[in-house]
């Protein structure tokens, strides 16, 4: 398995008149819409991976929450699920 590293988000999510919005603290344009909870979350993590290529092509710092994958390492997530 090739290293890989993740960035651990902390998202706000509020509901909106088209549905919901969800947004990330802290990285400046990190927000998106969705239909329903999970929608708008994996729209803003969409966002959110634009955002680092565009820094990482830049040069620019990522900077918070990251996570160096290695063949050891395992992570707890959780994600809301409508019933």
């Amino acid at each position: 398995m090739k290293n890989k590293s993740a960035i651990m988000l902390s998202m706000i999510v509020e509901p909106n008149a088209d549905g919901h919005l969800v947004s990330v603290s802290g990285i400046k344009g990190a927000f998106a819409e969705g239909d329903t909870i999970e929608e708008a979350m994996f729209n803003c993590v969409d966002v959110v991976k634009m955002i680092f290529v565009y820094r990482l092509e830049r040069h620019e710092h990522i900077g918070f929450n990251q996570v160096e994958f290695t063949p050891k390492t395992r992570m707890t997530v959780t994600v809301p699920v409508g019933l």
